[in-house]
């Protein structure tokens, strides 16, 4: 692969540390959540990836949407990242909730949908290590 550009963050302290981009855009407190016994009082990786995954699918289905003269400038994509035990370890999944504007009918969406899914780089380097469900709303 040629790069195009490389993101570079340094996270100290694990889950209850920080988080800080080289070009200091980024500057997070992190924080275990309530529901994993932390006090919330932070962002976690699990929000940083469905931030991330979100934006990006949002950019290919407007990649592909331009592609085919669609246009979906007006899209909302949700990400929910879960993360649970999987064996001795921790896995994530994810669900895809794609919002498309009222003008696309189901048919075509579900192609631009599923053609995103084909471009984007957070879905090529999930395919077949997470399971990645999409819903168009």
């Amino acid at each position: 692969m040629d790069a195009l550009y490389t993101a570079v963050a340094t996270a100290t302290h694990g889950r209850d540390g920080r988080a800080v981009s080289s070009d200091g855009v980024i500057d997070l407190q992190l924080g275990i959540p309530t529901t994993m016994g932390g006090n919330g009082q932070g962002s976690n990786p699990e929000q940083l990836f469905a931030a991330g995954y979100a934006a990006c699918f949002g950019s290919a289905l407007g990649l592909v949407g331009r592609s085919a003269k669609v246009d979906v400038s007006d899209a909302a994509v949700t990400a929910e990242v879960s993360i649970g035990k999987q064996g001795e370890g921790f896995g994530l999944s994810v669900v895809l909730r794609v919002e498309l504007p009222d003008s696309v009918d189901a048919e075509t969406g579900r192609k631009l949908v599923e053609q995103a899914h084909q471009v984007c780089p957070y879905s090529n380097a999930t395919r077949g290590n997470i399971d990645v469900d999409l819903v168009i709303e």
